[in-house]
């Protein structure tokens, strides 16, 4: 694909000029030039990976919205600065020493030298292996030393651990380590507060501006699912534990600038009474589906206008599933976010194409945007089922897991979320084909697998397809096709749910880690029909061309 100057590389050169001078997880070392033009030559082949699309929304924003978005926007570009130091450290080590344009280019999407797509290996040789803790923690720290040592605060989502002078273990809250970035951030949210036409928007942006200041998001999460009216939305600060691939511990800040579509979400608000009862029908014992999910659920849909930080890093997230708070979640509930614009971008570059080289010809028409719309929505909806504290231990699900809890929460949720399709449609609650659903996900298990081993949403493709594969819930035909058996594929379904429900009821460490390390891998001949996707140039992800210019603002 031919590449222009987007919004990455323009961050990237904002980052050299003004990025904070804090320490980085490595270094360089020597490196000729042609060592590193090389590299280069490689790099434009990954960067054809990507496809690129533009941001937008039709909807008709009042003067005071269109007002708002650039404080919203300028605050998210603030996370996106923290996040550069959470995942690598001072953007300027690297991005200073790349000389060519395509090398920071794909450094700016991956925010460091190393290749999310392809299990985090580096894509400058001259790096070595990502640290599993990203820089969240000592490069030399190991779990050991973490769990032997008494630091109050070593487990908290927002802090980092550091060495003092004696070279002992301290602890950094986040709002010390981002004071000015999270001081400029909560003075934008505050301003565009005194534009919101919505009070309970203004009152959010209040007090997530007050969070950003004190490292405390409770309160700001349940003001965030009060809201019902607002049309202008964002989610900011730190979120998602993805990045922390050695405990799964440390919140990873992101920001999402987002417009609801008020028409699709009063078309989805239906579907939210229905939890308890799909959560009292979960196929497993009444120990491990006892919580009762928050009733203060929404689904909504939403035009996303701009992403920064993690959600903006390698492969991009299409849904959301918020606050994960757990304490929220059982007294409130969650609000999914379903992002209409970008998850259309992905069914039409990525999803028709693979359906068209993978699917066998008879089932391609099961693949529809409904499916996948519906798919990606319930996958969001299931996180909010199940359960969040283990049933004896008297911790969460994801203390007990650590690093593993994402990538098995991810694969609950997909398992779920079209188990939960099934019940409704029994139901008759959906309407249309059951095939169009499995058939979707199946094409969309060979969307996500595409991610890598680096990424929680591979893992739980991986486990899905070895998964699906043993019980026969698909054959591959010799001319390389795939095709979904009904019964059987129903079969997996329950069966796959079972054993996720009941790995996290029981917060059995030992289990999931012999669940990924049996089928969280690609087998040969996957890999082989991975590789005809690569080879047919189908992208296997989307960046952005993003920003008030492309709004037109």
């Amino acid at each position: 694909m031919e590449w222009t100057t987007t919004l990455y590389f323009l961050l990237a050169i904002l980052f050299l000029q003004c990025a904070p001078k804090h320490e980085t997880t490595t270094s360089t070392g020597d490196a000729s030039l042609g060592e590193v033009l090389e590299e280069a030559d490689r790099v434009k082949a990954d960067l054809d990976k990507y496809i690129t699309v533009k941001l937008t929304t039709d909807a008709v924003l009042t003067e005071k919205e269109k007002q708002m978005l650039p404080f919203l926007i300028q605050a998210a570009q603030l996370m996106d600065q923290c996040f550069w130091y959470e995942a690598y450290g001072n953007p300027n080590t690297l991005l200073e020493g790349l000389p060519n344009d395509k090398l920071k280019q794909f450094a700016a999407i991956n925010y460091g030298p190393w290749d999310r797509l392809e299990g985090n290996a580096p894509f400058v040789e001259t790096y070595g292996e990502k640290p599993k803790g990203a820089n969240f923690y000592p490069v030399d720290m190991t779990k050991e030393e973490f769990d032997t040592t008494e630091l109050p605060g070593k487990e908290s989502l927002y802090t980092f651990l550091r060495r003092n002078k004696e070279g002992k273990l301290t602890v950094i809250p986040y709002r010390r380590q981002f004071e000015k970035e999270h001081k400029e951030a909560a003075q934008l949210l505050k301003k565009a507060a005194t534009l919101a036409e919505d009070a309970g928007l203004r009152r959010y942006l209040q007090l997530r501006g007050d969070a950003l200041l004190n490292d405390k998001y409770r309160t700001s999460d349940m003001a965030w699912l009060d809201m019902k009216t607002n049309r202008i939305d964002i989610v900011i600060g730190p979120i998602e534990t993805y990045e922390d691939q050695l405990f799964g511990y440390k919140a990873a800040h992101e920001a999402y600038v987002l417009v609801k579509d008020m028409d699709w979400s009063k078309r989805l608000a239906r579907y939210a009474k229905f939890l308890p009862a799909l959560q009292s029908g979960l196929p497993v014992p009444p120990q491990y589906k006892k919580e009762k999910p928050g009733l203060d659920t929404e689904l909504n849909a939403y035009d996303v206008i701009y992403y920064a930080g993690d959600c903006n890093a390698g492969s991009k997230t299409i849904a959301i599933n918020l606050p994960n708070d757990e304490e929220v979640q059982l007294k409130k509930g969650t609000r999914r976010l379903q992002l209409k614009n970008a998850m259309r971008a992905k069914f039409d570059h990525i999803l028709v194409p693979i359906t068209e080289e993978l699917i066998d010809p008879s089932q391609r028409e099961h693949v529809t945007f409904d499916a996948f719309f519906s798919n990606v929505m319930f996958h969001e909806v299931a996180h909010g089922l199940g359960i969040k504290n283990t049933i004896k231990g008297g911790t969460t699900v994801r203390k007990a897991l650590q690093e593993l809890a994402s990538g098995l929460e991810e694969g609950k949720a997909d398992i779920l979320g079209i188990y939960m399709i099934r019940q409704l449609h029994h139901k008759g609650e959906i309407s249309g084909d059951l095939m169009d659903y499995y058939v979707t996900f199946m094409a969309g298990i060979f969307r996500s697998v595409r991610f890598g081993a680096s990424s929680a949403h591979g893992k739980a493709n991986m486990i899905a397809f070895n998964f699906f594969e043993e019980m026969g819930a698909f054959t591959r035909n010799d001319d390389g096709h795939y095709l979904v058996d009904q019964q059987k594929f129903e079969q997996a379904i329950e069966a796959l749910s079972t054993h996720i429900l009941t790995l996290q009821g029981d917060g059995d460490y030992t289990g999931v880690t012999a669940l990924f390390n049996e089928k969280g891998n690609i087998p040969p001949q996957l890999q082989k029909d991975l590789d005809r996707l690569g080879n047919k140039d189908i992208p296997v992800d989307i960046v952005f061309e993003q920003g008030l210019d492309v709004l037109n603002l």
